[in-house]
């Protein structure tokens, strides 16, 4: 004999409706304030080599690595790369008025440093084939606008592997740097990132 099954007891559809509507109000609430990180604005101060990076290095790496951070401040969707209207910096606090104005949490002064750099050429077992390496370490500083404290610092490293001919071509090198260096800022600002969003200590 097959045991008989009692109906469960079902809620009246009436009541889904503002149930959702409840759901929807509170995890939308908690969406919508992730969704709006806070807005900084960087201005590059200098790109340097450290003073043990070999200067023939140097002469490759630090405009690429210049090209990407100035990319980078003026892509970055957490950067706003332009304060059209700002008042002088000297004047500290018409300064930071008009940065929480325009929903900036922050302006800074960043200085980049290559601390490490090197390129390297060397045979594979393919015919007619060569490997260049490049790599390269960058140490970021950020001081406040104005003020000039010290805000922030990030490191960032990258070692890229690039499958040449018999002669390294200009555009290769430029092309491999580019990417190394690409990879070696945007790993420095992830802690950059990390270290600002951190609450401020009262």
């Amino acid at each position: 004999m097959q045991p008989i099954m009692q109906p469960m007891h079902a809620r009246p559809l009436r009541s889904l409706p503002c149930f959702a509507l409840a759901l929807a109000l509170l995890f939308g609430g908690a969406t919508a304030a992730q969704a709006a990180p806070k807005k900084f604005h960087f201005e590059l101060a200098a790109v340097t080599p450290k003073a043990d990076v070999k200067a023939d290095v140097a002469k490759a790496a630090v405009p690429r690595v210049e090209g990407q951070v100035k990319k980078t401040f003026e892509s970055h969707p957490r950067l706003v790369a332009k304060l059209e209207g700002a008042p002088d910096k000297d004047k500290a606090d018409a300064y930071r008025k008009f940065l929480v104005q325009k929903g900036i949490a922050g302006a800074y002064l960043v200085t980049v440093e290559v601390t490490e750099a090197s390129e390297e050429i060397e045979p594979m077992d393919k015919p007619n084939s060569q490997r260049f390496t490049v790599a390269i370490s960058v140490h970021v500083l950020g001081e406040t606008i104005p003020g000039r404290t010290i805000a922030f610092t990030g490191d960032g490293r990258a070692k890229i592997k690039q499958e040449i001919g018999k002669t390294l071509r200009p555009r290769d090198r430029e092309y491999t740097w580019d990417q190394a260096a690409e990879i070696a800022i945007a790993d420095a600002m992830k802690t950059v990132f990390q270290q600002l969003d951190k609450p401020q200590k009262k």
